[in-house]
């Protein structure tokens, strides 16, 4: 059986300029696997510019990989047409970091939702459409009386998340796309939206990617984690292990940043050099080289993926007396 997703070796490379051309990698070489039959939620995180928002362009089909390939269903997505293409759009799903952007202002919320009823023909009669708009809003926690007939600006930030989470919803996707999806909703908000994605992956065998910068969000909902710093994979693992016993400099800075109840634990422990010169793009070494407090002449060369744990690995010669994993074998490492 095919897995559900694929990616191979997927680097995307952003050109600029006409004269004088200059070029930014937003993602090097990375590989990973979705299995068809086993529902997961898998975290990608790192700060902002490490990829994370490319990869989920790349996934959704937006945008083509500058080397690599990208797989659903053991069908490369680039070469998909008719209903095949079709079945892709319908399957995978995005909710995006705005709950207010994809609305139209001048519509109700049963715009939003009928719109892809209608397009999929998902119903075949005007009561059916009604039926599965109310199973979908039930399904993410909202009333359909209270919800159905109001426009966005009636509706709060939560609200309006957990609608797009319906609309997803609707078309029985395999998987969702999660991009920062409640880094723009209150805190007290959260906690239902996070609910309401774990609730789709263990009721409804949705696959969830959950992007975020948001390493406690990260730690409560997914599995997985793959840890993206300027373009590439430093660290991936058990999320619980990750985030409990981070192996890699990045990770542990973005651990560091985690506020802790602990009044007398001192945010921004960690050494770090200021980001004088990451921005070049002519260093084929460590990314993280520029800001790291343990950098060696070695890091000059990308480091592979050395394994730390069965369930563990880091980019970083700080751990070279561990075998060495290859990229295309990162995923049995991610519990599922």
């Amino acid at each position: 059986m095919a897995d559900l997703l694929e990616l191979r070796n997927v680097s995307k490379v952003y050109s600029r300029g006409v004269l004088q051309k200059s070029s930014t990698t937003a993602l090097s070489d990375v590989s990973l696997t979705l299995a068809e039959n086993e529902p997961t939620i898998m975290t990608v995180a790192g700060e902002s510019g490490s990829g994370k928002t490319t990869l989920a362009m790349l996934l959704l089909g937006f945008i083509e990989p500058t080397k690599g390939q990208i797989f659903y269903k053991g069908q490369d997505i680039s070469k998909l047409s008719g209903g095949d293409r079709i079945a892709f759009r319908r399957e995978v799903q995005a909710v995006f970091q705005d709950p207010f952007a994809v609305f139209n202002p001048f519509y109700t919320v049963d715009h939003l939702l009928s719109v892809p009823i209608e397009r999929f023909k998902l119903a075949k009669s005007k009561r059916e459409a009604r039926a599965k708009m109310d199973d979908a809003l039930t399904a993410v926690g909202l009333r359909p009386e209270d919800t159905l007939g109001r426009f966005p600006h009636q509706l709060s930030g939560g609200q309006r998340q957990r609608i797009n989470v319906a609309r997803a919803l609707l078309l029985k996707p395999r998987l969702l796309i999660a991009d920062e999806p409640v880094s723009m909703v209150d805190a007290s908000l959260r906690a239902n939206i996070l609910e309401t994605l774990r609730n789709l992956q263990r009721n409804h065998g949705v696959s969830i990617i959950y992007i975020t910068h948001d390493l406690t969000t990260a730690f409560h909902i997914a599995k997985s984690i793959i840890v993206l710093y300027r373009g590439q994979v430093m660290e991936a693992g058990d999320v619980d292990a990750v985030i409990k016993a981070p192996q890699h400099p990045y990770t542990r800075l973005l651990i560091d940043s985690i506020p802790w109840p602990d009044l007398n634990r001192r945010w921004g422990e960690s050494e770090l050099k200021a980001r004088e010169s990451e921005s070049s793009e002519t260093n084929t070494g460590c990314r993280f080289s520029s800001r790291c407090p343990y950098v060696m002449d070695v890091c000059q060369q990308q480091p592979p993926l050395f394994q730390i744990a069965e369930r563990q690995a880091a980019s970083c010669y700080l751990h070279a007396s561990h075998p060495i994993i290859e990229a295309e074998r990162l995923s049995e490492l991610l519990p599922v």
